[in-house]
């Protein structure tokens, strides 16, 4: 067998060269499913309908709220009508697949390739040890032959858990090698997953698949329809978009693959200074910490600033851009990460009104930084001084895993001072002290502010802010 590397993005993976593409790859040659109708899919159940916007109920099991309109395609099975599978019109071999995905709390669903190799979706959120059953997961081949307790096998679990909240958006891109079949119909090689990310993660790496998982709608075979199962809980897809499996192959790594990396222990190393770069193309930060949780919820702090400006779930932090040859000093997460803004900036402002213009750095605010203190659990408080009070800054994880809790404390109030606490495309309240912020990218959870947050427009963005009267508390849910 000859392995090569084919391109995935900028990185290359594994695949099993010398056999011939299979033609009539139809989803493939689609490039986005429409989602203006449901024309694109066989007989749709009852379940199934389109929507223009989705929502979950954090406190209610399989819950999801629909708005008018098209563009997202919902399942929300009922009592009466448990709900069926989506089969797509359409079929595919080969094939790049992604898609973005949002699940009630405590919803499963999955994606079939060829309708007989499922990938799992589930609401796994703040689960410490996935397995082939949880978010993102190979689902198991079953033998109902064998003993008790052994009939599953060949299950791939992913290798962490980076699934987000329910009623998040979660974006799952999946290169399929599907199997080969000679002229009498015999298979001569086997599905290969060739590559999984979710939420920017690399899950799975060239697994080979040696048949059907449980619940197979069919044998395998050459060309198949990409099936969404629809009766295990509320689910809704968008942006379901395929493209033809990339045929450009190398020989060997990229330069710098074959750099053994340099992965930080959150158990024996929980804190960590250095450069971090902002996600999406902002800004070093030059004095950051990145602090981790056995949960695995992160959280990176810019000290210049006094701001939270990213956190993520999975593993902890990668140092090899920070130590490895000369280095450049910067560490990077190894998990699914986001971000609270695109350019750090003072937390904590004195303004005339809800309304006033946001500081761009701390200049005037008689800012200095004091450095941290730790709890026995290692667990950092920010120490600063700004508009002559001593503030302390605790960020900590959640129990669950679940997103993080923060309460900032001026050591003697001050009138007028407000704190940024999103700086997004979108701000929206969703129930009582709940917002979704971003795009349905993380939630802002408010028990007990005495003011209520102010939702304002600055230069086609959305900024919430709160008056602080002392104290104030609230959790970031992602």
């Amino acid at each position: 067998m000859k392995l090569n590397y084919l391109r995935f993005g900028t990185t290359a993976f594994l695949w099993l060269l010398g056999t011939a593409l299979v033609s009539g790859q139809q989803l493939a040659d689609q490039s986005e499913i429409d989602l203006k109708d449901l024309s694109s899919f066989k007989t749709p159940g009852k379940t199934w309908t389109l929507a223009g916007g989705v929502t979950a109920n954090l406190n209610e099991v399989n819950v999801l709220n629909v708005a008018k309109g098209t563009g997202i395609l919902v399942n929300i099975p009922t009592k009466k009508d448990h709900g069926s599978d989506l089969l797509t019109i359409g079929e595919h071999g080969d094939i790049v697949l992604e898609l973005d995905y949002l699940l009630a709390k405590g919803a499963n669903s999955g994606i079939y390739l060829q309708g007989v190799y499922e990938i799992q979706l589930e609401d796994s959120w703040g689960i410490l040890k996935p397995t082939s059953s949880n978010n993102g997961g190979i689902y198991q081949r079953w033998d109902d032959s064998k003993p008790e307790g052994q009939q599953g096998y060949q299950g791939y679990a992913p290798r962490q858990n980076v699934s987000k909240a329910p009623g998040l958006w979660q974006h799952i891109k999946i290169a399929f090698q599907a199997p080969r079949f000679d002229a009498s119909g015999n298979k001569t090689a086997n599905a290969r997953i060739l590559r999984i990310e979710l939420n920017g993660v690399l899950i799975h790496d060239n697994i080979e698949l040696f048949g059907a998982t449980r619940g197979a709608n069919d044998k395998e075979k050459a060309l198949g329809a990409l099936r969404l199962q629809g009766d295990h809980g509320a689910v809704a897809f968008k942006n379901i978009k395929t493209s033809k499996l990339p045929t450009e192959t190398q020989n060997g790594r990229q330069r710098g693959d074959d750099t053994d990396p340099i992965y930080i222990d959150v158990a024996t190393t929980p804190n960590i200074r250095s450069f971090v770069d902002v996600p999406n193309g902002g800004p070093k930060v030059v004095h950051a910490i990145s602090v981790g949780s056995p949960t695995q919820v992160h959280f990176s702090y810019d000290l210049d600033n006094g701001a939270l400006f990213q956190a993520w779930h999975g593993e902890f932090v990668d140092a090899t851009p920070m130590w490895h040859d000369r280095g450049n000093g910067t560490s990077r997460p190894r998990g699914s990460v986001t971000a609270f803004t695109k350019k750090p900036v003072p937390t904590l402002a004195k303004l005339t009104d809800a309304q006033g213009a946001w500081l761009a750095d701390t200049t005037g605010t008689g800012f200095k930084t004091k450095g941290y203190t730790l709890d026995a659990q290692e667990r950092p408080t920010f120490n600063y001084n700004i508009y002559g009070t001593k503030v302390t800054d605790a960020i900590k994880a959640i129990e669950k895993g679940q997103g993080l809790s923060r309460e900032i404390v001026l050591e003697t109030p001050v009138d007028n001072i407000y704190a940024l606490i999103a700086d997004a495309s979108s701000v929206e309240e969703v129930s009582k002290g709940l917002y979704l912020v971003d795009g349905q990218s993380f939630y802002l959870k408010f028990d007990d502010t005495k003011d209520k947050p102010v939702i304002r427009d600055v230069d086609g963005r959305k900024q919430l802010v709160v008056l602080v009267r002392g104290k104030l508390n609230y959790s970031i849910l992602f």
